[in-house]
């Protein structure tokens, strides 16, 4: 029985091309910044992005607490939203492990936070306070239907930021989706924030790792911290060569699985037990709630899974789902007529 996991567009395998770019690596010890293919990919992934320099990480969470560590000192406040990946699902590294203390204002349905919140939240100059000295923003925006932020929002919080003399860090795990699904270069989403991350294991399907994009004295000192954390992969290349192919091939297609989430989800919304906002499917991540007591969560995703079919629920009632590189229009098909099934009470 074929899987069809729609859990993550983390469980994508990489594509034939990455499996004969890890085994050609070239190799060397990146520690010692000698590892010549993680060195190209770090600047493939500067020049996409517009900036200065990169740098090769294992992971989005890696990334982004890199970055606010070099951006923030202990004691230091970052504001983010309430919503954001930072600070739900990161294990509160950047308190734990960097002392800095999260500010969170609230996710807007579509990602943003409201300005005059974020600027409500920068703290003044007083001894009581914590300093306040970043805001991180997150493209798409994952538990917000995965939202892609505009570019003129991007630029609006860049020059709040600025006005009163804080960076700007960009969640980009997925920001090729963002670029992707509002038609625009991904320079103009990256190009006024201070440093961003972005993943080469979803959407792009590399098997691992992400990248950290910024100035070049942000990525010395980010590299720093990189080891400071276990980051030091040494012959990393075998990642990097997989991430290299990742950024020539994989972008393109992304439209693809935006265009799958938008079949599932108008799928979903012929299913009278089921209840979605097709408004809100913007680009590969499909959230949905059961609309019905006949049967409970677990036991629908029980009865799924059961059939080959594999999801997640992300509250009460609530699911997603998540198309990318190894979901075809077929599997959208069967993941709906088996939904129906399942359903039939």
């Amino acid at each position: 029985m074929k899987i069809i996991d729609l859990r993550s567009d983390t469980v994508t395998l990489p594509t034939p091309r990455m499996r004969k770019a890890i085994f050609d690596a070239e190799l060397g010890d990146d520690v010692f910044e000698e590892d010549p293919t993680v060195r190209r990919l770090e600047n493939i992934a500067a020049e996409i992005m517009g900036k200065e320099s990169a740098l090769l990480v294992t992971s989005g969470t890696m990334g982004n607490l890199v970055s606010i560590l070099t951006h923030c000192r202990r004691g230091d406040e970052v504001i983010l939203g309430d919503l954001s990946h930072t600070f739900l699902n990161e294990v509160g590294g950047i308190s734990a492990l960097g002392g800095i203390h999260p500010h969170t204002v609230k996710n807007l349905e579509d990602g943003t936070m409201d300005l005059s919140e974020i600027e409500s939240a920068i703290r003044s100059d007083n001894i009581h306070y914590p300093r306040t000295r970043l805001i991180c923003i997150e493209n798409t925006h994952n538990r917000c239907y995965g939202s892609p932020l505009s570019v003129k929002y991007t630029n609006e919080v860049c020059d709040l930021a600025r006005k009163y003399n804080l960076k700007v860090h960009l969640d980009g795990a997925r920001i090729f989706n963002a670029a992707v699904a509002l038609n625009v270069d991904v320079k103009d989403l990256t190009r006024n924030v201070d440093s961003l991350s972005f993943c080469l294991s979803k959407g792009l399907s590399a098997p691992v790792g992400s990248v950290v994009c910024g100035t070049a004295e942000f990525i010395k000192e980010a590299r720093r911290y990189r080891k400071m954390l276990g980051g030091g992969m040494r012959q990393a290349g075998i990642i990097a060569a997989a991430g290299i192919v990742a950024l020539e091939d994989m972008i393109p297609r992304i439209k693809e699985d935006h265009d799958n989430a938008r079949l599932l989800a108008e799928g979903i919304s012929q299913i009278p037990e089921l209840c979605i906002d097709l408004d809100k499917v913007k680009t590969n991540i499909v959230y949905f709630d059961l609309a019905t007591d006949k049967i409970s969560s677990e036991e629908l995703l029980k009865r799924m899974n059961e059939k080959g079919i594999k999801f997640l629920s992300t509250g009460p009632n609530r699911f997603r789902m998540v198309t990318h590189y190894g979901i075809t229009q077929e599997d959208i098909r069967i993941t709906v007529e088996t939904l129906k099934k399942v359903l039939i009470l």
